[in-house]
């Protein structure tokens, strides 16, 4: 066990060393036996097309789908909440199916289609789940709403494709846009406003059944 003098002299030593640590700047590291600093990160040309409109981007390969729809595309439309693919509200809908976008790189989807909510229609023309949105008011604050939509959409398509999800009781059956179908594959998008009974009614009206 170390004597008194030597545990405080210790202490005073990393402390002091912790100090002259943070008073540092920040300098780049050179490359070892080069002299030079790091490189600047690499970028990749991708051609995404997004809404149906081809779009040749040069992006860092470590951007997400998310961040180059956002950030170099300014389709804002879809929303970065937890950013780990928990919430939903990033949903997109690519190649027919719908994935989270801050999950993803751009650099994946070379060639794909992918579709935003600011693809499935507009303020003139809404896409029917849109509209049933707004019917039904399946949204209060409309932040996870772009994400609900475009999930809801490629729900019945799932459906309609015969895609059996966990609460299927025949998957080898026709599979039916029952309520307890849609909620359980929509629940992977989180509503904080609680609009879960008005946006099941709006899938139910497009699907053409009862909420």
């Amino acid at each position: 066990m170390p004597k008194t003098g030597e545990l405080d002299f210790s202490r005073r030593g990393v402390l002091a060393g912790s100090a002259a640590t943070m008073a540092m700047p920040s300098v780049a590291v050179a490359v070892p036996g080069s002299g030079r600093p790091p490189a600047a990160a690499q970028t990749m040309a991708t051609k995404l097309v997004v809404n149906g409109q081809p779009h040749d981007l040069v992006l860092d390969p470590r951007t997400t789908l998310l961040d180059a729809l956002r950030e170099h595309l300014h389709l804002t439309g879809t929303k970065k909440g937890c950013d780990h693919g928990q919430c939903g509200a990033c949903t997109v809908i690519v190649d027919g199916r719908r994935i989270n976008s801050c999950l993803t790189l751009a650099v994946m989807h070379e060639g794909d289609v992918v579709t935003t909510i600011e693809g499935l229609g507009t303020p003139d023309r809404l896409h029917p789940m849109q509209a049933a949105f707004i019917k039904h008011d399946g949204y209060q604050c409309g932040y996870c709403t772009p994400g609900q939509i475009c999930s809801a959409v490629a729900v019945l398509d799932e459906i309609k494709a015969g895609i059996p999800s966990h609460v299927s009781e025949d998957i080898t059956a026709s599979m039916h846009p029952t309520n307890m179908e849609m909620r359980e594959r929509m629940s992977g998008n989180i509503c904080r406003c609680g609009a879960y009974s008005n946006i099941a009614e709006a899938m139910a009206e497009v699907a053409g059944g009862e909420a």
